[in-house]
């Protein structure tokens, strides 16, 4: 009975499968040349392309698609066997219809704009071999039905929308070669089912939200060159079996949350590696002392982890290094040499990148820093305990991009020679025992786009040179000695966008008016200086503004209406100036406004009350304002001030009153003494009586000939007694010549 049902079971399933082949076999004689046609219109009939010269105008329907742009079809032109339209910056969604093309053996429509799903009728592809929709925007899941595909060998999927989980079933692909998924949203543990895919040489998983475990399974891979599992949620020890890979030429397993050990020898278990990433973990123990022994390596990367000892012996094997990363770690070396090291890098002729930041090392500066690579374009050393000078032969490395060497001990002047360095775009040079003046030659790097020399010793004047930085974005030269006024050509820097930081120095002068010249700077602090003057109405042009701070100073006058146009102004601090005058009450408009400090200063009238002066999950300090009032206590303010300037009044009154009448009575005391004294002697102190014409004829006698004395050139002399006095008095003759003159 059991022998029967079986037989039944196994003779339908048989049916089944006959009646599917013969669907298939039906469906594949109904599609043709035509239907390829058709599907690849409706394909155009989806799609936009932004390129002045359309391609597709090649697609005439009355035309074979043979003979279309970017389609090739067999020998007999019988069937379209490849679509090719990589980057033709095609935007719109991939029709479903292709599904239609079942002779296609490779799609190729990367680098494009695509939108939307993968379609379920990609499943119907059986003949295809290579799927390449990378770079597009393609979003949702990836269809379980690409397991259909059985002969594809390169699915690439790279920097898409995708979601969801990687499909168990994309291991029964058994010719699969290259799966590429990186840089896409998929979660999700690491299928381990992808590990029976013997055939893969290349997986890339990485950028991604991949959790769980690395499956020791992985190892099957016994044809694997190139594993990238960057930039996920793994966790856990490395499987020990993954250093037995010795197919392996590019291992990278960076930004994960992955720990222990790494064994000394897996430089000697992996021979043929070129690439070793392992940065952003929790990797403990030493640098793997057998990397150094991989004369052909290129790649070494481990920083950011938790290993500590020196740098073993052998750097100047590697000649085909090109990156050499080891920085944040606890990396030792110890002593005026302890930097030596980098001297047998100079045999790395490609290098060009090398960190070894944020380490425990200590020394000099090495001279022969200038004898590295030609090509090496970014030089990461701060973070250490590197001290004494900056060679001047750091001017040699004539490719640098970026050179760092912020937060060390470093003294003596800044190199001049940096000025030459003329592809320099990022200078770091910031909490440093740096002393002299700023070079006036770093003025010359004109692609410079980062300078940050803050937290030194630097003297002198800003120069005016640095006008000529016209790629520069952000400037940091605060907490120095820097003094003299702020440099109009600095304000005029066209490019300056990020970050203006001249704090904590001893500048003088006014804020120039051509401030407002900055309208993309995000961030102005010059806190902490002598400046002086009005803020310029100009900083309301500042349009990109979003933090201004210039604190601590002796800026003066009001404060602009203009700051009140500032919309992305997110933090305010004028505290501790002169500022005087009222707030300007715009400033409760600024919704981005998150932190407002008008603190120390002259300011007087009503406080706003909206907006930031009235959300209390905001900051606002207002303090020692003494002339500030809010709400029913400016009524009682000014009543108090009008009381104040009507007493002040009064007093200034009454004392002026009280002064003029102890004047007066003084002065009528003083004529009264006056009058009692001898006019001669008054006379005699150069201090002559005036005495009048009737008081003369009466002491004379209306001039009476008995008490004439004598006549001269200029007239007559009488005798006479003024208030008990003696006197002569003489009278003019007009009649006589010159008499006047004479008198």
């Amino acid at each position: 009975m059991d022998f029967l049902g079986n037989f039944k079971i196994t003779t339908f399933h048989f049916i089944i499968m006959l009646l599917l082949a013969s669907f298939q076999i039906l469906q594949s004689s109904q599609l043709n040349i035509t239907t390829d046609k058709e599907a690849l219109i409706s394909l155009k009939s989806q799609i936009s392309i932004e390129l002045p010269n359309n391609p597709l105008t090649t697609w005439d329907q009355n035309l074979s698609p043979c003979n279309w742009t970017g389609v090739s079809c067999d020998k007999l032109g019988q069937r379209v066997i490849g679509l090719n339209l990589s980057n033709l910056r095609i935007t719109g969604s991939v029709s479903p219809y292709l599904g239609n093309l079942s002779f296609l053996r490779s799609l190729e429509l990367q680098n494009n704009q695509f939108s939307g799903k993968l379609p379920e009728q990609f499943g119907n592809l059986i003949r295809l071999r290579t799927l390449n929709l990378s770079f597009n925007s393609i979003e949702g899941v990836i269809p379980s039905n690409i397991s259909r595909c059985k002969d594809l060998q390169t699915l690439d999927l790279m920097q898409n929308q995708l979601s969801g989980r990687i499909p168990e079933e994309i291991s029964q692909l058994k010719q699969l070669q290259l799966l590429n998924l990186a840089r896409n949203q998929l979660a999700g543990d690491f299928p381990s089912s992808l590990t029976n895919i013997s055939s893969l040489v290349n997986l890339n998983l990485g950028t991604n939200s991949l959790s769980g475990s690395i499956p020791s399974e992985i190892s099957h891979l016994v044809n694997l060159k190139f594993l990238d599992l960057t930039i996920n949620n793994l966790s856990g020890n490395v499987p020990p079996s993954v250093y037995n890979m010795s197919s392996l030429v590019y291992l990278a397993l960076a930004s994960n949350n992955l720990w222990g050990e790494l064994p000394g020898d897996v430089g000697i278990k992996l021979p043929n590696l070129l690439g070793f990433n392992f940065c952003f973990n929790k990797f403990t123990g030493k640098i793997p002392w057998s990397l150094h022994n991989l004369t052909n390596i290129k790649i070494i990367r481990m920083a950011h982890n938790l290993l500590h000892g020196n740098i073993p012996p052998g750097l100047g094997n590697l000649p085909n290094l090109e990156m050499y990363n080891i920085g944040f770690n606890s990396i030792v070396s110890s002593g005026q040499r302890g930097l030596d090291f980098l001297e047998l890098l100079t045999n790395s002729t490609h290098l060009n990148f090398l960190a070894i930041d944020f380490n425990l090392l200590e020394g000099v500066i090495p001279k022969s820093i200038g004898n590295l690579s030609k090509v090496l374009t970014k030089l990461y050393m701060g973070g250490n305990d590197i001290y004494s000078a900056i060679p001047s032969s750091i001017g040699e490395l004539k490719a640098l991009e970026l050179l760092n060497l912020s937060y060390g001990s470093i003294s003596g002047e800044i190199p001049k020679e940096i000025g030459s360095l003329q592809k320099l775009s990022v200078l770091g040079l910031a909490n440093n025992l740096l002393s002299g003046q700023l070079p006036e030659s770093l003025g010359n790097l004109q692609h410079l786009t980062k300078i940050d020399l803050s937290k030194n010793k630097l003297v002198g004047r800003i120069p005016a040179t640095y006008g000529n930085l016209k790629s520069l974005i952000s400037m940091d030269l605060s907490d120095n000695k820097l003094n003299g006024s702020i440099p109009r050509e600095l304000i005029n820097l066209p490019g300056l966008s990020a970050f203006l930081n001249l704090s904590q120095n001893q500048l003088t002068g006014p804020l120039p008016l051509e401030i407002g010249l900055l309208e993309n700077v995000a961030v102005i602090k010059i806190s902490e200086n002598r400046l002086s003057g009005n803020i310029p109405n100009s900083t309301g042009q500042c349009k990109s503004l979003e933090q201004l701070l210039l604190s601590t100073n002796m800026l003066s006058g009001p404060i602009p209406d203009a700051l009140g146009s500032l919309k992305g102004l997110e933090v305010l601090d004028l505290s501790s100036n002169q500022l005087s005058g009222p707030i300007p009450s715009d400033l409760q408009n600024l919704q981005s406004l998150r932190i407002l400090n008008l603190s120390f200063n002259n300011l007087e009238g009503k406080i706003p009350t909206s907006g930031i002066f009235s959300d209390p999950s905001k900051s606002v300090d207002l303090d020692r304002n003494k002339n500030l009032c809010s709400g029913s206590s400016c009524k009682i303010h000014r009543r108090s001030k009008l009381t104040t300037v009507i007493i002040i009044i009064s007093v200034i009154t009454a004392v002026i009153t009280l002064c003029f009448s102890v004047g007066l009575i003084c002065y009528i005391r003083k004529s009264k003494r006056t009058m009692i004294k001898n006019p001669l002697d008054q006379s005699l102190k150069g201090q002559p009586k005036m005495i009048s014409y009737n008081e003369l004829c009466f002491a004379t006698d209306n001039f009476n000939e008995d008490n004439l004395i004598g006549r001269g050139s200029f007239g007559y002399v009488y005798r006479g007694v003024v208030q008990g006095a003696a006197m002569a008095v003489k009278v003019l003759d007009t009649a006589i010549t010159k008499s006047r003159k004479v008198f």
